[in-house]
């Protein structure tokens, strides 16, 4: 898949890339495409758990909408808990 493959809510545009202007479009791709852990969630809305090599291989959540291509969300959790 290719960035134009994917969408962004006006919600992770202006509040999420504001908070933390750090964060690349390409990474939460990449947590999408190869994630350790998927979960559906409340409102129709999904959760990808990835690595970021850049932030020390600390474990991101993304979060999309119904269609898994439209991202809402990214955040560090700190709290990921591999089941595995």
């Amino acid at each position: 898949m290719t960035l134009s493959d994917y969408k962004f809510t006006n919600y992770f545009m202006k509040e999420i890339i504001r908070k933390r202007p750090y964060i690349k479009n390409e990474w939460c791709i990449r947590i999408i495409e190869n994630p350790l852990k998927i979960e559906r969630q409340e409102f129709n809305r999904y959760r990808f758990w990835g690595r970021i090599k850049k932030f020390d291989d600390k474990i991101s959540r993304v979060i999309t909408l119904e269609d898994k291509k439209t991202i809402h969300n990214v955040f560090p959790d700190r709290s990921y808990k591999n089941e595995n």
